[in-house]
């Protein structure tokens, strides 16, 4: 059985989860707070105790677990667990700093990656620096106004200001920031700007 908080340093409990390859373990979630993350914990059947643990709580949840059938797999639902909080209407959910981020696809100007690293640049000129690499992260971005127009960088098509010519070329977002072109995307990006070639 393992108790895992939300809320952590480095890694939240939601990221650690989805790098554990090995899942056969009873899971209850231990967290003071995000109301978001606990609704989706519900639905997806996953025991949750707040902070501070009650020791009633804590044993009416151990008895549940005791209780519940060998077939009930963590796996499915774990995979419900991120279903229903990638659902969340127009949110891209993001997991870093210990929370969880709950961002409007609007508000994202655009994804630069940095090795395993991400850094995702927001409207408001607020930057979240996330430990996924951009491929992982891209998966929450499954919006057609995002394209990803380079290995480095997936863009908010909604936010190009400018294309700047060349061998592949850049372009200039809303927020100043320059996204470079990958030639074998230029095509496709002209196609979704509605550019000439």
């Amino acid at each position: 059985m393992v108790f895992l908080d939300i809320q952590m340093p480095e890694m939240d409990g939601f990221t650690m989860i989805e790098k554990l390859e090995n899942k056969d373990f009873n899971l209850i979630f231990t967290t003071a707070h995000d109301e978001f993350a606990l609704k989706a914990i519900k639905v997806s059947a996953i025991d949750y105790l707040l902070k501070p643990v009650d020791k009633d709580e804590l044993l009416a949840a151990m008895d549940k677990i005791k209780k519940s059938k060998k077939g009930d797999l963590l796996e499915n639902k774990l995979q419900l667990l991120l279903n229903n909080i990638n659902d969340n209407n127009d949110k891209i959910n993001i997991s870093a700093d210990g929370k969880v981020y709950l961002l409007d696809k609007d508000d994202v100007v655009m994804l630069k990656s940095d090795k395993s690293y991400t850094t995702i640049f927001l409207k408001s000129e607020q930057q979240i620096l996330v430990s996924k690499t951009l491929k992982e992260v891209e998966k929450k971005c499954m919006f057609p106004e995002f394209f990803r127009v380079h290995n480095s960088y997936l863009v908010n098509l909604n936010h190009v200001k400018e294309y700047l010519k060349g061998l592949g070329g850049e372009l200039i977002m809303t927020n100043g920031l320059t996204a470079s072109i990958s030639r074998n995307r230029k095509i496709e990006l002209f196609k979704r700007l509605y550019l000439d070639s």
